[in-house]
């Protein structure tokens, strides 16, 4: 009997999570990271790359941006004409632009994202305890063949070929799924880990890591009772993400001024004047504010 519900439970999660997964629509950027009309035909029609960066950043500067290109350009994709939030990235495949965007999978057929993270983490844990359940209830028939102790029939080659796909997907997915939950850890993305986002004081990878139970909580939830459930929890609305590189108190947020650059980025691009979401702001001001430490917490005690 228990190993009937082990079983069948176990099994329920894995396709649950695997259908949340495919059928979860990749999240997009919201309306008002588009240009108005008006700026997208001036933008449409300007020639100079530099006033093209003047058109983006007066249409930017009331949203939630922090990071910009390399260049310190504004982050703009010219295929689906909006202003990128951070974290966002366009999809080759799905073409269009994905909220953090983590990479596409052809083995589900969609992108990896804010909107399906979740239930992507869950998709590869049950897997990986399917395949384990799978292989430790066929090990001792595999043992039993290998000592010329089962029954000469069609069925022992039916028994080696299942544990030898179990072992295998098993070895695969616990090598990503191990590389997935040290990602959820440092807060980042697949592509952030190649490509470090740039803010004010430069590139750093480490720019959105609040810390390790923060940065988990930022992906499940508050309630750790809906953790193993794939329902979406997630924190926030995936268009702006607290990081630990912003001085500046979210509640008390005002229009910067030319004379000031420590609420600057880059070339003249100033820092939005929204604040953040409620649990954005939770995850910024409960216990210690900021976790991690090393070469980029200096620069930020000092502004």
């Amino acid at each position: 009997v228990v190993y009937l519900v082990v079983f069948h439970l176990s099994f329920f999660m894995f396709v649950w999570s695997y259908w949340k997964t495919i059928f979860t629509s990749p999240a997009s950027p919201s309306k008002e990271f588009s240009l108005s009309k008006a700026d997208k035909e001036q933008y449409e029609k300007e020639e100079r790359p530099e006033y093209q960066q003047e058109i983006l950043r007066r249409a930017a500067k009331d949203l939630p941006i922090y990071t910009t290109t390399a260049s310190r350009a504004i982050r703009y994709c010219d295929r689906c004409q909006l202003i990128k939030p951070d974290r966002c990235h366009h999809c080759s495949a799905c073409d269009i632009c994905v909220l953090k965007m983590d990479h596409h999978c052809p083995w589900v057929n969609n992108c990896v994202g804010f909107s399906n993270y979740k239930f992507f983490l869950l998709f590869l844990m049950y897997s990986l305890l399917y395949c384990l359940f799978v292989a430790a209830t066929v090990l001792q028939y595999f043992i039993k063949f290998w000592t010329n102790e089962l029954p000469n029939t069609r069925a022992k080659f039916h028994v080696l070929f299942l544990f030898f796909v179990a072992a295998m997907f098993f070895i695969s997915i616990l090598s990503l799924f191990s590389y997935h939950c040290w990602l959820v850890g440092k807060n980042r993305s697949t592509i952030e880990t190649f490509r470090a986002p740039t803010f004010r004081n430069g590139p750093d990878k480490n720019g959105f890591s609040l810390g390790c139970s923060k940065n988990l909580r930022e992906v499940f939830g508050d309630e750790k009772k809906y953790w193993l459930i794939p329902i979406f929890t997630s924190l926030g609305d995936g268009c702006n993400f607290p990081t630990r590189l912003v001085i500046m108190d979210p509640e008390q947020l005002t229009v910067p001024s030319q004379n000031d650059p420590a609420k600057s980025s880059g070339a003249n691009q100033s820092f939005p004047t929204r604040p953040l979401s409620e649990s954005q702001n939770r995850l910024l001001t409960s216990d210690c504010q900021w976790v991690e430490s090393g070469p980029e917490e200096e620069n930020v005690k000092t502004g």
